[in-house]
């Protein structure tokens, strides 16, 4: 794995979040999926790791966003961490990852990886981790390799496009899109490596 990434270890993140500007508005939920390699050198997706986040203080929601996303902020089985405690939930093992396949940094996989990276970076800032194991501004970014593998940047339809299933009714939750997404990843890098696997 080190190899195959120059020392990056790709590992899917998706975010959903009280708005789409970074600087104001709260993360909510966290997922992240450390890619894995099999004996035959292909990608599949690792375990998933998620947190819920409570609002941080200071940080805006727009109900729209609510809506989308289905997220009932005082669900009492929500059980929402604080930032910085979500953000070691998520990174710990992430670096157990980087270690087992001596990588150096984490590069974040996501669908408009930018986004994801950005509230991502942001949350860091605001509570001062020290140990962040993702690249600060290197992604791998599905809505390109999608758009040039099957011609579609929508998540939902690049998933089928690659012959896969896609549930609405799951959509906007970070674990299901995260997990979709890493699925998306794998398909598309085997591809790239041994079109015959596909």
């Amino acid at each position: 794995m080190a190899q195959r990434f120059r020392g990056f270890l790709p590992v899917v993140v998706d975010v959903e979040t009280g708005g789409f500007d970074w600087n104001k508005h709260a993360l909510l939920e966290i997922a992240a999926i450390p890619i894995e390699m099999d004996a035959n050198g292909l990608l599949q997706p690792g375990n998933v790791s998620c947190a819920h986040v409570i609002p941080a203080p200071g940080t805006e929601i727009d109900p729209k966003s609510l809506e989308i996303t289905g997220i009932v902020l005082d669900h009492p089985f929500r059980l929402a961490k604080p930032e910085r405690e979500a953000l070691d939930h998520i990174f710990a093992p992430v670096r157990a990852a980087l270690k087992k396949h001596g990588c150096q940094r984490a590069i974040l996989v996501g669908h408009n990886a930018h986004f994801d990276l950005n509230f991502l970076n942001a949350v860091v800032a605001r509570v001062g981790h020290k140990r962040n194991p993702f690249h600060p501004f290197s992604v791998f970014d599905t809505v390109t390799l999608a758009g040039v593998a099957y011609g579609q940047t929508v998540l939902a339809r690049a998933i089928q496009a690659a012959g896969m299933e896609w549930d609405a009714g799951e959509a906007h939750s970070a674990v299901y899109d995260t997990e979709q997404t890493a699925k998306l990843f794998c398909k598309i890098v085997n591809h790239w490596q041994s079109p015959s696997d596909t």
